[in-house]
């Protein structure tokens, strides 16, 4: 299901008319994750008639959870008889679900703190970075999924308290540096998986500004482009990617439909509230067409479309007023993804309220919610932007 997501996510068809050969239909989608359980099963010596596979959101256009349930008989202690009585067949079960988590954006700083750098921190696959290695790292993820390929972020800025653990864990200069010596602690260097990459990223990662660090860990790669690891330059490269402030960092991030003036509050609050800069982009595309004075026949007003009573709760005096609203937005997307665990239902519960969303934790049977939403994903995978989820795995029972 990781994998075959941003197929989902895909346009059904190609600017052109023509159908995306990329797209994946939910059938297809759910039958591969359903063979897949079945292999995996096989591969352990489990017959498939032990195996039962169901999807919890399964009325959701995109489902990211996988329930499986494997039965089996319990081999009694000796003597199967009990005074004078056949002993009952016992059976048992064993129920896993594997999901993509929660986004726990409250618990992750906004600042780096304790290393070599004290600048803002943007957050990819739950790791800090600055925030030009996370504009430089998303051009870099969307060139590697136009090759097949799905990077993961196994580790970013990491502490000098955070070095020193795992230093006193692993205590081997050649693999982990110690303490204070780690280019981790300038948040420039990234951990960068899985196995099957190393490949594409030791001939292409170049051309985004990242180098192997070591020739002996074809997994670290570091950001090698000014300002320079744990400078002073370095600390001054602002929420929207700018060194010292000056100018739009050039906006990599966003897709290239985004008007130029709403580029750098995008960035600022994307970067601010941790939500990705290229969702909400989709988004203001999808609400008013970038048009900060629109309105609806509904009530909803500016940019953003906030409706009176929740641009109050969000503080938002003036909902035609760009940036504040872009900033609002930000807020808004933020809360509801640590609510409802993922940008689907986020978006969905925007457009529809959270209440509906809450009741069948999928992506309500509204028609134009369904469209809202398939709207801004499908503006996200034109843009390579599509954001894939990690997904954990725990046992029930």
């Amino acid at each position: 299901m990781r994998d075959d997501l941003p197929r989902l996510l895909a346009p059904p068809t190609l600017p052109s008319g023509l159908p995306n050969p990329a797209h994946l239909e939910k059938a297809a989608y759910l039958f591969r994750a359903r063979v897949a359980a079945v292999e995996v099963a096989e591969g352990n010596e489990i017959a498939a008639g032990r195996l039962r596979v169901s999807f919890p959101d399964l009325v959701s256009f995109a489902p990211v959870r996988v329930k499986a349930v494997v039965t089996g008989g319990l081999e009694l202690s000796a003597g199967g008889k009990k005074g004078g009585e056949e002993r009952p067949a016992v059976e048992a079960s064993a129920i896993a679900e594997a999901s993509a988590p929660a986004t726990s954006i409250g618990s992750m700083p906004t600042m780096a703190s304790g290393g070599g750098y004290s600048g803002p921190l943007v957050y990819r696959d739950g790791e800090g970075m600055r925030p030009d290695v996370a504009a430089a790292f998303d051009r870099m993820a969307a060139a590697a999924s136009a090759a097949g390929l799905t990077l993961v972020v196994n580790s970013g800025f990491r502490s000098d308290a955070e070095q020193a653990a795992l230093f006193a864990a692993h205590p081997d200069p050649r693999w982990v540096a110690p303490p204070g010596h780690s280019l981790h602690r300038c948040a420039t260097e990234l951990d960068l998986g899985p196995e099957s990459a190393y490949a594409w990223l030791a001939a292409n990662a170049s051309r985004f500004g990242f180098v192997q660090r070591y020739s002996w860990e074809a997994w670290h790669y570091g950001y090698d482009r000014p300002p320079a690891p744990c400078s002073a330059a370095g600390n001054a490269v602002d929420a929207g990617g700018a060194s010292g402030g000056d100018g739009d960092f050039a906006g990599a991030s966003l897709p290239s439909f985004v008007p130029p003036q709403f580029r750098a509050p995008l960035l600022r609050a994307a970067n601010h509230w941790n939500v990705s800069a290229a969702l909400l982009a989709a988004q203001l595309m999808a609400e008013s067409n970038f048009n900060p004075y629109a309105g609806s026949s509904a009530g909803a007003q500016g940019i953003a479309q906030f409706m009176p009573s929740t641009a109050a709760a969000y503080g938002l005096k003036d909902p035609f007023d760009a940036e504040e609203a872009i900033d609002a937005q930000a807020h808004l997307m933020s809360d509801l993804i640590r609510q409802f665990g993922s940008a689907q239902l986020a978006l969905a519960a925007y457009n529809a309220g959270p209440a509906p969303v809450e009741a069948c934790h999928c992506v309500p049977a509204y028609p134009e919610t369904q469209a809202y939403v398939s709207r801004i994903l499908a503006l996200l995978g034109g843009t390579g932007a599509v954001f894939v989820p990690t997904f954990e795995v725990r046992l029930i029972a």
